[in-house]
């Protein structure tokens, strides 16, 4: 697989710079992305609740990759981990949500971006936007900016990788400091009664910003809990400062120093705004495209994308694939749009490693038997429709007995599992001790979510879902004629194999790559 590729990737990286591009990713977007848009339109002050069910939900997933990350070390992380364990197909789903997540995800920072930048030149968030009024609502706010903070940061990176990582940490030390500014210079300025109310939209408003709040969850254990508790602290500052009525959706800290008589604070806040969605811009394109490369060195995706540069080091093409994605979307689309979309996404592929835990637990192809076989499919069908059930219920208002009833049935299927189906793999190095039911409560937390997001958004991931199936449907079309070609030039040639490569699949827990020898076309 690795030969699709021509050349090596430069291993440039330790653990100190793993540790720095964690924080890198995780600290910076959502503080000052979305935490002003969803404390004033969904939750207010209880916007503190919705970071701490974000970061549970996030934090139970981080268990459920971890036993993976460990007993399963390949490259191509979850692609290669439910690949696995859930075959091809599912691999694939996985595999597009998690390019989809990449892209949108960095198209939303680079929005980001120029509004603080705006905002820093004493400029309304869209001054430095092309309007066009032709264009519908959430597309008519072109961002020509985005698109140049995206070629210049993504090239740095490709530039070099221990480059990157060395400004990143750097970077994040000075990111560090302007955090702690932020909450220290902001609690001078607070008051409590901006506190009260504290949830007038409901427990619902909390959830639905629960859904949106998705720039926090990638991390380790450690880190997710310092990610988390930082945000929190953030954001209680802020709802502190200012009535939930007067915080602005573009640049909340900014406005808020500013009505709070520190118009100087404003342009350190900026700096530091800048400054954190700059590292994520930079992480993110060392990361995504290097993902894109695994996939395609599997043959799912053109080997193209699997080049290596010879000089650098790093996947050239899967970088500037990714980065003319990321442009196209930053340039039109709202960033209302694309958090929507990319908490659908991360939700959908959180879902699915905790389905995917639960099956390495106690599947095994040829060794469990056809009933706890069974007992296992109908035990999961359960687990996930009451967990939808409970979304769809609370969504609706039913009452409070539906609720009860979809609980319960989760409860019972989870309890089923644990006592009626016998493990059918043990963890050979280290495996989560709480399976089946930590892996249960991360797929009823997800789907519950995915209950709270819009209609429009769901309908355009539906359209992404169709082309991606529409896709997998050719691409297993073209496998296949191609294998009945080599299957008959095989045969014709008395048994001579061409030793052409095929695409790879599964078996157990080895990921096998192409083969180049007779029986690979059998």
């Amino acid at each position: 697989m690795k030969a699709q590729s021509q050349h090596e990737m430069k291993k440039s990286l330790a653990w100190w710079d793993l540790m720095w591009f964690g924080m890198g990713a995780v600290i910076g977007a959502g503080i000052f992305v979305l935490i002003g848009l969803e404390t004033k339109k969904h939750v207010d002050p209880a916007v503190v609740l919705s970071y701490v069910v974000s970061g549970v939900s996030a934090m139970l997933s981080v268990f459920c990759y971890t036993e993976f990350a460990v007993e399963i070390p390949a490259a191509g992380g979850l692609f290669a981990y439910l690949r696995v364990e859930l075959g091809d197909f599912v691999a694939f789903i996985v595999e597009s949500n998690i390019l989809l997540e990449c892209v949108i995800g960095g198209a939303a920072v680079a929005r980001s971006w120029t509004s603080y930048f705006a905002t820093l030149c004493n400029h309304h968030p869209n001054d430095f936007r092309i309007h066009v009024s032709s264009f519908s609502d959430d597309y008519n706010q072109l961002d020509p900016i985005a698109i140049v903070v995206i070629i210049v940061i993504c090239t740095l990176a490709v530039a070099s990788t221990k480059g990157s990582s060395r400004f990143n940490y750097i970077a994040s030390i000075f990111h560090v400091a302007i955090i702690i500014f932020i909450v220290v210079a902001g609690l001078t300025k607070a008051n409590p009664k901006n506190f009260t109310p504290f949830a007038p939209y409901g427990p619902r408003g909390i959830f639905v910003a629960s859904t949106i709040l998705f720039f926090i969850p990638i991390g380790l254990v450690g880190s997710m809990t310092i990610t988390t508790l930082a945000y929190c602290i953030l954001v209680v500052t802020l709802c502190l400062m200012q009535p939930y009525q007067q915080i602005d959706e573009d640049s909340p800290f900014l406005v808020a120093f500013e009505a709070g008589g520190w118009g100087w604070a404003k342009y350190i806040v900026a700096v530091g705004a800048i400054k954190g969605m700059t590292t994520v811009l930079m992480v993110s394109a060392v990361g995504q495209a290097r993902y894109l490369t695994h996939i395609a060195r599997t043959h799912m995706i053109s080997p193209w994308f699997a080049k290596v540069h010879e000089r650098s080091g790093t996947p050239m093409n899967a970088t500037a694939t990714m980065i003319t994605a990321t442009t196209i979307i930053a340039f039109f689309t709202s960033s209302g749009i694309l958090s929507n979309l990319l908490s659908i996404s991360i939700l959908v592929i959180f879902m699915l490693v905790a389905v995917g835990l639960i099956i390495r637990h106690y599947y095994i192809s040829g060794e469990t038997t056809p009933s706890n076989r069974n007992k296992l499919i109908i035990y999961l069908v359960l687990i996930l429709g009451s967990s939808m059930a409970t979304a769809i219920y609370w969504g609706s208002s039913d009452g409070w007995i539906n609720l009860v009833v979809s609980n319960a049935i989760w409860f019972l299927s989870t309890l089923a599992l644990w006592l009626g189906v016998p493990l059918a793999k043990k963890p050979r190095v280290w495996g989560e001790s709480l399976v089946p039911w930590l892996p249960s409560l991360s797929i009823a937390i997800n789907l519950f979510l995915l209950g709270f997001i819009d209609k429009a958004s769901f309908e355009r991931f539906g359209i992404w879902t169709k082309i991606l199936l529409i896709y997998y449907i050719l691409l297993e079309i073209t496998a296949l004629y191609n294998s009945m070609i080599l299957s008959t030039l095989s045969i014709s040639s008395h048994g001579f194999s061409l030793g052409l490569p095929k695409r790879p699949h599964t078996d157990g827990d080895s990921i096998r790559g192409s083969s180049t020898d007779d029986h690979s076309l059998n």
